[in-house]
């Protein structure tokens, strides 16, 4: 019984000791305190991910007249725009406020200045290379040509070296015009003959294509309404070579001033007989030809010849004109721009070359102003812009009825004259807060 008893009162000790284990009420431990880091120490900074710079590359797509009537002014005005790629490229390309970097390369080819090849051309830079925005082909026929193209497919295209305003009355949306338009070609001279001789007779005698039709639908009746009286109009074939039977009803029909031309072969091959037949003209006036500096080549042919001019070297616009205006300046200024053309091409800028560079300029502005490269966006820059660059004002028309032509751009008149040295060079005449020199008036013939 006792030892019953015991191992009663050993098993009650063992099992209060393993409830004691397991099961019973533990005191919590202490809540520790938290660890204070002493102020001396900096907090790790957490990792920054790596900036990925985005470079995209925009296609330019454009033709140019390699071969055919419009070789010449065509390469001079593609070396400026290909001046200004470069320029840009070379600088690191745009870079917009979302970090990506654009930078440009340009498709082409050879347009044979026909406009057949021109539409075949744009068709298959759009299609086929999926060029961004397109720039003209040089002159207004082609120009016209390659704009119904551009605006089929919704391409923006910035035309130069095309002044003809009735591209930009077709009711398209997305062709900007940089050149001032035909229609004002020859008012600066009108206003400069009014000065000279108030009773001058003109005989208005032009190619037949598109521009030169549209200048001299604008020249008549602005000379008529300064009073003028137009003696003689006459038009001629692209091809025409031998000017003798229009030289002689220019005779015949008692002018003074001859005013006119078209492109450069003709117009250098009108001057050039003009001179060789010795007929008295006392002042003339050839669209396109002057202006370009191979026109010398012509010799004392070109002696006393004007024309009207997109831009000078001589006058060129400046940030301090902009600014009197009270307009928004951008880019190189003339020199630094005429200084880059001559070391990378070996030959002054003509006017040309300056359309060429500026409406690379003009797509870089509107870029920036956009910060996109979305077409859309480019397109409202367009519309919006009001600028001046080196070339001079850029502003368009954006009415239904004329949208795209400019209309803050102004020409200027040159001549050929002769330096100290006996050289031809160009001078400006007009307007004369500009005029590096005198008008020789009348052309003395030898």
């Amino acid at each position: 019984m006792k030892r019953t008893l015991f191992n009663l009162f050993a098993l009650l000790i063992v099992l209060s000791l393993a409830l004691t284990a397991c099961g019973g009420k533990a005191t919590p431990a202490p809540t520790e305190a938290p660890v204070v880091v002493p102020a001396t120490e900096a907090p790790v900074p957490a990792t920054e991910a790596p900036v990925v710079v985005v470079e995209k590359t925009i296609t330019i797509g454009f033709t140019a007249s390699q071969t055919g009537a419009q070789e010449v002014s065509s390469k001079r005005q593609v070396n400026g725009f290909n001046l200004w790629m470069n320029q840009v490229n070379e600088a690191g390309g745009l870079t917009l406020s979302d970090g990506t970097v654009v930078k440009f390369a340009a498709q082409s080819y050879d347009d044979e200045s026909t406009k057949e090849r021109v539409q075949e051309l744009y068709t298959r830079l759009i299609t086929e290379d999926n060029a961004d925005f397109l720039i003209s082909p040089y002159s207004s026929g082609l120009t016209a040509a390659a704009a119904v193209i551009a605006e089929q497919n919704g391409k923006l295209m910035i035309t130069t070296g095309a002044a003809d305003d009735d591209t930009y009355k077709q009711g398209y949306t997305g062709v900007f015009q940089l050149y001032t338009p035909g229609s004002l070609y020859f008012t600066s001279t009108v206003d400069m003959l009014k000065t000279l001789d108030p009773a001058a007779k003109i005989a208005i005698v032009n190619e037949s294509d598109k521009f030169s039709t549209a200048v001299v639908g604008g020249l008549k009746p602005y000379a008529e309404a300064a009073g003028f009286e137009i003696v003689l109009e006459e038009a001629y074939a692209s091809d025409t070579a031998d000017f003798g039977p229009i030289i002689n009803k220019i005779v015949d029909s008692g002018a003074t001033v001859v005013l006119g031309g078209g492109h450069y072969p003709d117009g250098s091959t009108f001057a050039r007989q003009l001179y060789e037949r010795k007929v008295g003209i006392q002042f003339i006036g050839i669209l396109v030809a002057p202006p370009d500096s191979k026109f010398s080549e012509l010799g004392d042919a070109a002696l006393g010849v004007t024309g009207p001019s997109q831009w000078e070297g001589k006058a060129t616009h400046t940030e301090e004109e902009a600014n009197a205006l009270g307009i928004e300046w951008f880019g190189p200024s003339g020199a630094e721009f005429s200084a880059a053309f001559e070391a990378a091409y070996g030959d002054k800028p003509t006017y040309h070359a300056a359309g060429g560079y500026a409406a690379g300029l003009l797509l870089e502005k509107a870029i920036r102003n956009a910060d996109s490269v979305d077409s859309e966006a480019v397109k409202a820059a367009l519309d919006a812009m009001n600028l001046f660059t080196f070339y001079g004002g850029i502003k368009f028309d954006t009415s239904a009825e004329a949208h795209g032509l400019q209309i803050g751009h102004s020409m200027v008149v040159i001549q050929w004259q002769k330096n100290d040295a006996g050289e031809l060079v160009r001078e400006v005449i007009w307007p004369a807060d500009v005029a590096t020199k005198p008008a020789i008036f009348p052309i003395v013939v030898p």
